[in-house]
């Protein structure tokens, strides 16, 4: 544990972007739901698929909600600019 390196902790930051992200940006309890989300996904597909896909596993649940509802979980519908 003597050497730093910039790349430490990157996986962690993704995967708390991804939580914000899926809870709906600036709600916290979005943020949370989304944490929740992601780590039930997560063991669930290491348990019944294969730990090797525990990060895509996460990532496509990401990338599903994104397509389909792009608010977030919990997030507010935005209204058209004009």
């Amino acid at each position: 544990y003597n050497a730093i390196f910039p790349t430490m902790g990157y996986v962690a930051g993704v995967k708390a972007f991804a939580a914000a992200v899926l809870g709906g940006i600036g709600s916290v309890p979005g943020a949370i739901l989304g944490g929740g989300v992601l780590g039930i996904a997560e063991v669930m597909g290491a348990g019944y698929i294969s730990s090797e896909y525990r990060d895509g596993i996460s990532y496509a649940v990401m990338i599903g909600v994104i397509l389909f509802k792009p608010s977030g979980l919990i997030g507010r519908k935005i209204g058209e600019k004009v």
